[in-house]
């Protein structure tokens, strides 16, 4: 479904993503994990058309991506979401979701036409927002809403959109321990779709283990593990350069 292949960026003398290759299989969650400034989000960024690639290709059910900017490909099934919260502020929650509710079905972006030909689409709109738990919510300002549903808010945004690919840049980050649960539930109900693809940047180990199929890991920019989570967590290069576990000094320590 999607591919990179020696997918780089420099910015003057640094390298913050070197050479990453990598493909990524519908119906799999792929956790994307690695130490401060290993380059994870930078490798979205580039994978999302955020920013522009030095070198390296991205290519989606096998179109290249790689002159398209970011509308190009989110219209194209690249579906983002960021680490602060990207909404309409000033719009209700109703009308943030109609948005993309009418730009999947290329029905145009005025919010102030009569709909009574449209009710399909207002229907779709009151489903996502039940499916995130924010009907009750549907005519307040997304600006007024607690953080937490802010996030709620944008998922909802991403499922009207119907992407091939959900990428998700710290999707708790910031919410109280009430709050993030209601995320990863939204994530686990995406991830039953076996036709999406999901990438995830994650700190959370917990949540790591519990969602991902796969976990790759990046240090300084580059593909250092790739495989099944019990195996990647173990492995010494993730002991050491993500958890800051030294394996020999934890066997001396043991011995």
């Amino acid at each position: 479904m999607l591919e990179t292949f020696d997918l780089t960026v420099r910015f003057g003398g640094h390298v913050a993503v070197n050479a990453v290759s990598c493909a990524f299989q519908p119906g799999t969650l792929t956790a994307i994990v690695g130490p401060n400034g290993a380059g994870k989000t930078t490798y979205f960024n580039l994978i999302s058309g955020q920013i522009k690639a030095t070198a390296g290709r991205v290519v989606l059910g096998g179109q290249d991506m790689s002159g398209l900017g970011a509308p190009a490909r989110a219209q194209a099934g690249l579906g983002r979401a960021f680490q602060l919260t990207n909404l309409f502020p000033n719009l209700t929650v109703r009308e943030n979701v109609r948005l993309a509710v009418q730009a999947k079905a290329g029905a145009g972006l005025n919010l102030w036409r009569i709909w009574s030909d449209r009710k399909d689409l207002l229907e779709r709109t009151d489903q996502v927002l039940e499916t995130v738990a924010l009907a009750d919510k549907r005519d307040a300002l997304a600006s007024s809403l607690p953080h937490g549903d802010q996030r709620k808010l944008e998922v909802g945004i991403l499922m009207a959109l119907e992407p091939l690919v959900f990428m998700f840049d710290e999707p708790t980050a910031g919410m109280s321990v009430d709050e993030a649960p209601v995320i990863l539930d939204l994530i686990r109900k995406l991830k039953a779709d076996k036709s999406k693809t999901i990438l995830l940047v994650e700190h959370k180990m917990d949540v790591v283990r519990e969602l991902s199929d796969r976990i790759i890991v990046l240090h300084n920019g580059e593909l250092v593990a790739d495989g099944d989570p019990a195996t990647v967590i173990a492995s010494p290069v993730v002991q050491q350069a993500y958890l800051g576990i030294n394996p020999e000094e934890k066997e001396e320590a043991t011995v």
